[in-house]
């Protein structure tokens, strides 16, 4: 049994880590850190751990062997350094880092010290990115030459989401997971990323409307946006191929169904499926595709099973940062308003 301690018990920590891992057979949680009593006590009632106020009090824990860190984003790379030479296995929720030279950190330690590292990509297991994947596996709208990943609403950000101090823009909050889709949708390296963030009516340092596009260097461009400025809705995927195109409406039904204490009930709104353009015996057919049903669960039973079985690790720290090396060159292209060559810094 691996035996796990949370750094953190805000909505990430107790809303998804929390409950995926007590899912995981081969995971037991045991402690959580949190400076806030109330959480604390929150904690101890609902799942009978111990509890810290004190990273150090957890680190110094002989019967932890996983820590997950569920913090701020701007606390990952230091907390992760300190759980890996305190001999724990560590995950960290995504972004993992706010740059790639402390990613770089980061996986040298994990290297030094022998221990796992992971990032919390559990977003590889939505609906929609599974199903997505498949149309392109299996050819239905040819070669593949634009995307556009959205994910869109309209309400100001809490908390440290805020402030770009401590989170960076709005796209290395769930632009990260549509950058790690897309690195794993496209064959190829990115080439030069363009980007735009926008701070409007919000007061939000980390922005209230994102855009980052992708060059590949095999000609594939990939928009990712992200807004919490949008009064209109957007499809989540549209993609289009030299022989056909996808729409691709709604979000990855997970999330609320596992907020409301059974993620096995996610059900998708059959109006949300796939729909596919494409040509069969020289006629435009349009085809309704039935959505593939991964599970967010398969993240943690993963790394229970890399850590007793010996399994291949799904998230890999190095996958983690080149998500992490696109959003330098974004911030980068903030700066300077041009589209900003990564080949050089890919890692």
């Amino acid at each position: 049994m691996i035996r796990v301690g949370i750094i953190g018990y805000g909505f990430a920590g107790r809303c998804f880590h929390a409950y995926l891992i007590g899912l995981a057979q081969g995971l037991q949680l045991s402690a959580v850190v949190s400076r806030d009593p109330e959480r604390r006590a929150r904690a101890q009632a609902e799942y009978g751990v111990r509890t810290y106020a004190a990273v150090d009090d957890l680190l110094a824990d002989p019967d932890i062997d996983l820590v997950v860190v569920a913090t701020p984003h701007d606390t990952h790379a230091d907390l992760t350094i300190r759980a890996l030479e305190a001999g724990k296995h560590v995950v960290t929720d995504k972004v993992m880092a706010m740059t790639a030279a402390e990613c770089d950190a980061m996986i040298a330690a994990a290297r030094r010290t022998g221990r796992l590292l992971s990032v919390f990509h559990n977003r590889r297991w939505d609906f929609d990115f599974a199903t997505v994947r498949q149309v392109i596996a299996e050819g239905w709208i040819g070669e593949p030459f634009l995307y556009e990943s959205s994910i869109t609403g309209y309400g100001a950000p809490r908390g440290w989401r805020a402030d770009a101090g401590a989170a960076g823009t709005l796209l290395a909050d769930w632009g990260a997971h549509l950058i790690d889709q897309a690195l794993l949708l496209v064959d190829a390296d990115v080439e030069s990323v363009w980007c735009d963030v926008q701070a409007r009516k919000w007061e939000a340092t980390s922005g209230s409307h994102g855009l980052l596009q992708m060059r590949f260097a095999n000609g594939v461009l990939f928009r990712v946006e992200v807004s919490r400025l949008a009064k209109a809705p957007k499809p989540r995927w549209y993609i289009l191929g030299e022989e056909g195109g996808l729409v691709k409406t709604g979000r990855d039904p997970q999330e609320p169904a596992m907020i409301a204490g059974n993620i096995d009930a996610a059900r998708e709104d059959p109006a949300d499926r796939a729909r596919v353009f494409t040509q069969r015996g020289g006629l435009s057919t349009e085809m309704v595709i039935e959505s593939l049903r991964p599970s967010w669960k398969s993240y943690y039973q993963n790394v229970a099973d890399v850590l007793l079985k010996g399994g291949e690790l799904a998230v890999k720290p190095e996958e983690a940062r080149r998500v992490v090396a696109v959003l330098d060159a974004a911030a980068e292209s903030l700066r300077t308003r041009a589209s900003v060559a990564v080949a050089s810094t890919w890692g």
